[in-house]
């Protein structure tokens, strides 16, 4: 039995090229974005989703805490911070294992995209006003905007946004090359139910961006950040 339950699984816009046989599709997303006041576009970072919560540090799979060698910082951090989540639980983009995009301008290793309280996940403000308090950075912010009336406006305007470089200098891991972002992740501004997850988040992923295989874990390699060692928190 989970300790507690997993992040749901990001619904693809239908034009998003990037989707495996196991993904699910949103073909009636437009109509939830009409329901949307304010929406967020946030690049999809290229790591491992990992939550926080005072039970421990968890990667996808929340029947047991992690305890992948990538995550070994990032739960002494948590060591810190464990008694002060509450109900809490922090979800974020791992990027201390290089895994199919390389990231030449890093800061940070961990990235907050996402705050779950009990049924409830927090409002866009709310999570920044919590990953400032713990000290952690947000996934970088794109564009925020009113959904427009006309299908095909919001679509072409995302699509311009994607082929974007980028917020942390992006480069294909095989052949050193920059590369644009690996996608786009779209969510309500607002705090929403649990339930609701499929109607108020949706992503974009380009096509052919994976180029890990089963052997990664393997080999894998700590992604360099611009100042070595400055926070505790990515210190390895």
């Amino acid at each position: 039995m989970a300790i507690s339950q997993k992040y749901g699984r990001t619904w693809h816009y239908p034009f998003s090229p990037g989707t495996t046989s196991d993904d699910r599709i949103r073909h009636e997303y437009w109509d939830s974005l009409q329901q949307i006041p304010v929406l967020i576009h946030t690049e999809k970072l290229d790591g491992e989703n990992n939550c926080l919560s005072r039970y421990g540090v968890f990667a996808r799979s929340h029947a047991a805490p992690t305890t992948s060698p990538w995550t070994e910082s990032i739960r002494r951090y948590w060591q810190i911070i464990k008694n002060d989540l509450g109900d809490l639980e922090i979800f974020l983009e791992n990027l201390y294992a290089v895994h199919s995009i390389e990231y030449h301008n890093l800061d940070h290793h961990f990235y907050v995209f996402g705050i779950r309280e009990g049924d409830q996940w927090l409002s866009w403000e709310e999570t920044g006003f919590y990953a400032a308090m713990l000290g952690l950075p947000l996934v970088p912010e794109i564009k925020r905007i009113t959904p427009p009336a006309v299908r095909r406006d919001f679509e072409e305007d995302l699509l311009s946004l994607v082929n974007g470089p980028g917020a942390f200098d992006p480069h294909d891991v095989h052949t050193g090359l920059p590369a644009t972002m690996e996608g786009i992740v779209s969510r309500n501004a607002n705090g929403y139910a649990v339930s609701d997850f499929a109607d108020n988040l949706f992503k974009y992923v380009r096509k052919g961006h994976v180029k890990t295989d089963r052997h990664w874990t393997r080999n894998w390699r700590r992604a360099r950040l611009n100042n070595e060692g400055g926070n505790y928190v990515a210190a390895h």
